[in-house]
């Protein structure tokens, strides 16, 4: 059963927040567009020409305001004791299955956001959303790095999650055991890289130096 809204005093925001993920569940079978729009004011009592003046950029907008939905159900699902006390890597593979959680029963409108976000107009817009998604999910961690390693995670993490949701899509299993079994080895084959930076820059300190071995002839070590 679907719950009107008090409508008087809603913003524009507060009407996409509201609408998206009747949006969603309409572009399962209607696509992303204006049909889905419609029926998803209709069902919250909402005007459909109120809904228009909510998305006057489209489907990219709509697929946009639902993304931010499902980081909010991530976000919510992730406020637990439980995930505060995970490790960083068990926190990343926990948000981001909380992530396919969220979008359950929502496979073929993710499909077909993915399709419009493909348009050659979207991909500006496509890095944008999978980036405040990466970002999202690593201040949910805890990162709070400034440097470069603040964009390589985001990028690395992006990386995951996009091939991942590929995997989510494909996976029929129950339980999803296919779609953790692959998060797994995607994050597994990060960790193995991060070591593997780990000691090269670890060995780096310790190879011979021709500037080290200057210094020392010029002030021996006493």
């Amino acid at each position: 059963m679907t719950t009107m809204l008090d409508l008087e005093d809603m913003t524009l925001e507060d009407m996409r927040a509201a609408l998206a993920p009747h949006i969603a569940a309409n572009a399962v079978f209607d696509g992303w567009g204006n049909t889905a729009r419609d029926d998803a004011a209709r069902m919250l009592g909402m005007n459909p020409d109120h809904a228009r003046l909510a998305f006057p950029d489209g489907k990219a907008q709509m697929i946009d305001a639902w993304i931010a939905h499902v980081d909010q159900m991530m976000l919510a699902a992730c406020a637990t004791d439980a995930f505060r006390a995970l490790g960083t890597t068990a926190r990343v593979r926990e948000a981001l299955l909380a992530r396919f959680e969220a979008m359950k029963g929502r496979k073929d409108a993710v499909r077909r956001a993915l399709a419009i976000l493909a348009l050659p107009r979207n991909a500006a817009k496509a890095l944008q959303l999978g980036w405040r998604t990466a970002d999202v999910i690593w201040r949910l961690v805890g990162d709070t790095a400034t440097d470069l390693n603040h964009y390589t995670k985001r990028g690395t993490l992006l990386a995951v999650y996009a091939a991942t949701q590929q995997a989510w899509l494909a996976d029929e299993t129950p339980d999803l055991a296919d779609t953790r079994a692959f998060l797994d080895r995607r994050l597994g084959d990060v960790m193995k890289v991060e070591k593997a930076k780990a000691n090269w820059k670890a060995g780096r300190d310790h190879h011979f130096s021709m500037a080290r071995f200057l210094g020392r002839l010029r002030y021996p070590a006493r």
